[in-house]
């Protein structure tokens, strides 16, 4: 699933080109990813312009000069501006010279519109983990006894991490992710805190990790997955100790650590 680095590496190579266009005519092809009427959607974005494209957790936000999008990409979800439709193309937005297409082969992806203010599933969303200030992340943090990968994969809590970029925060932290966040100190709560923001920072730097269907909006993959040191390297030496890289099942989740590295 596109977690934040892809999804604003997304919203950056999308925005210099949509940014001030006018939507001349919009087709959805799928009850999963717009439900409702489908039809009515398309008429009511007829003539809207785009006045702003932003990340807001996972979801791309689109401004419109009267109302806005919702965008949340899924599993499989890809906006591709200039793509050409194809059997998994389940919208279409034309502009007067140009065509923006939504692709997903899974359909786990949703596209929703809001007549007025931010959309509701946006504005749900927990504080941004890439905006978060430290005192603010560690008080929250120790107020929950769950586990703490769980925590920090619930958008209501924190927005924008997901499977990949949570395994790798708490590897480098040294944090189990079995560990309960109201037992974590101070000291490794802010340590946490700061190599999740690096970790996030270098990721949207090298456009992201492309494993399966991600790509940007002008179609290229990212790289940030040749960087990964835990998550995908189960069984694989720990590049820090040498144990091998295990994986367990958290919350439904496949998650990679080093049970010498990381402790509870």
């Amino acid at each position: 699933m596109p977690e934040l680095p892809e999804v604003e590496t997304v919203v950056r190579t999308l925005r210099p080109h949509v940014v001030g266009l006018t939507i001349s005519s919009a087709r959805f092809g799928s009850k999963f990813v717009t439900p409702g009427d489908r039809e009515l959607l398309a008429a009511r974005l007829v003539g809207r312009r785009i006045e702003g494209v932003e990340r807001r957790g996972k979801f791309i936000w689109v401004r419109l000069d009267s109302g806005s999008l919702a965008i949340h990409l899924g599993m499989t979800g890809r906006l591709l501006f200039g793509g050409v439709e194809g059997p998994h193309t389940h919208g279409v937005f034309s502009f007067d010279d140009a065509v923006l297409v939504y692709d997903d082969i899974r359909q786990f992806g949703r596209i929703e519109c809001s007549e007025e203010g931010v959309p509701a599933r946006i504005a749900a969303l927990g504080p941004d983990a890439l905006g978060i200030g430290v005192e603010e992340f560690v008080s929250r943090l120790r107020a929950r006894s769950t586990r703490v990968k769980p925590l920090l994969l619930n958008q209501s809590f924190l927005a924008g991490l997901g499977n990949i970029y949570v395994d790798e925060a708490l590897f480098r932290a040294g944090v189990h992710p079995l560990a309960r966040a109201s037992g974590i100190s101070k000291a490794r709560a802010a340590g946490l805190h700061s190599v999740m923001g690096s970790i996030l920072r270098t990721a949207i730097e090298h456009g992201g990790s492309s494993i399966s269907d991600y790509v940007d909006a002008d179609g290229a993959s990212g790289e940030f997955q040749k960087l990964h040191r835990v998550y995908g390297r189960e069984g694989l030496a720990c590049v820090v100790c040498g144990a091998l890289v295990k994986r367990i099942v958290v919350a439904g989740r496949g998650t990679h650590y080093c049970g010498t590295c990381q402790r509870r």
